[in-house]
């Protein structure tokens, strides 16, 4: 975790948490508390000193990270973002994949999509469909032709061309 994640994040709210806190033991043990606005940068004494000692531990990188001090969301939105990052980067940098990096060039957009993973989509997805181009492709059948004859059939061709699931395509 960052010190620029925790900025951004919602950690606020702990420390508010913690003042209040701290004010009711306070207050339990006869505290007379009052808490007054005070003029930044005016030469108040106390708060000047306060300025200061804000601005060392927002500087300071070697601040030991407690996760017990951070909302376990913000700690869980770091990891997801990390993660879609990296596989992001892998995405883009591999050489495999082809068809699946042209249906879903974003992992972002893609998580954002509501798909049912069947074994069917996958294999679409993924270029391992079993059509006859790629039975074709590998050997193990001798033609690529689609049985309605007019073309090699691929995934492309049954989905958007063959004639022989017209009536699959129009329900």
């Amino acid at each position: 975790m960052t010190l620029d994640s925790l900025r951004n994040s919602n950690i606020h709210t702990y420390l508010i948490q913690e003042i209040r806190k701290k004010l009711n033991e306070m207050t339990k043990t006869n505290w007379k508390i009052k808490l007054r606005w005070v003029k930044a940068h005016a030469g108040i004494r106390g708060n000047e000193l306060a300025d200061t000692l804000a601005k060392e531990a927002a500087e300071t990188e070697n601040i030991k990270e407690s996760y017990t001090r951070v909302p376990k969301s913000v700690v869980i939105s770091e990891l997801v973002n990390k993660s879609v990052a990296k596989c992001q980067s892998e995405l883009t940098q591999s050489t495999k994949g082809r068809t699946t990096k042209e249906l879903f060039p974003d992992v972002t957009e893609r998580l954002k999509m509501k798909i049912n993973l069947t074994q069917n989509f996958t294999t679409m997805v993924t270029g391992h469909e079993k059509t006859n181009s790629y039975l074709h492709r590998f050997k193990i059948i001798e033609a690529p032709t689609c049985p309605c004859g007019t073309r090699d059939q691929n995934i492309d061709h049954l989905l958007f061309e063959c004639e022989l699931l017209n009536k699959e395509r129009a329900i």
